[in-house]
């Protein structure tokens, strides 16, 4: 079961995190033995599934990530399809390697109701040398409707 960081002393040093492929890294949040990001509490989702190329976070919106008009704010399908597409690629990270990512783009297509399980699901189109490109969507759980797509380039850069 993942768990989360709570504090910066959870995380992985980059000198431990460099030992591990990004495939490696994210298997090892998912079955729990490395914590996931703090901003996966923050936000209210947690790593679900990890394949090679594949990414599914599962989460809900609760009333702390919405804009002033009560709806659900666009940072958080933002965030939501930046960490699935981004892990998605970091599936195919070598060892002594990292990634960042260099630009995202996300269509909203839907609003979310507030307490709603969805699955935003990051796919990898492209992993070469030095960047790696993904596609993602968020769906309900309950509904398998569409709420919304991105599109992500991340750097892959080599440290060790």
């Amino acid at each position: 079961m993942p768990r989360i960081a709570e504090t910066p002393e959870d995380l992985l040093s980059q000198s431990e995190a460099l030992k591990l492929s990004g495939l490696e890294f994210m298997q090892k949040i998912l079955d729990g033995t490395n914590p996931g990001p703090p901003i996966a509490a923050t936000m209210g989702y947690i790593l679900r599934e990890v394949a090679e190329g594949r990414a599914v976070f599962r989460g809900a919106p609760s009333f702390s990530v919405t804009n002033p008009m009560g709806t659900v704010h666009g940072g958080w399908y933002g965030t939501l399809l930046d960490s699935a597409m981004a892990c998605a690629v970091m599936t195919h990270v070598p060892r002594g390697s990292v990634y960042t990512t260099l630009e995202y783009k996300i269509n909203i297509l839907r609003g979310i109701p507030l307490g709603m399980e969805i699955d935003c699901i990051g796919t990898t189109t492209h992993a070469g040398r030095s960047t790696g490109v993904a596609t993602g969507e968020i769906r309900g759980v309950a509904d398998g409707k569409l709420y919304a797509t991105g599109s992500t380039t991340c750097l892959i850069m080599k440290i060790a």
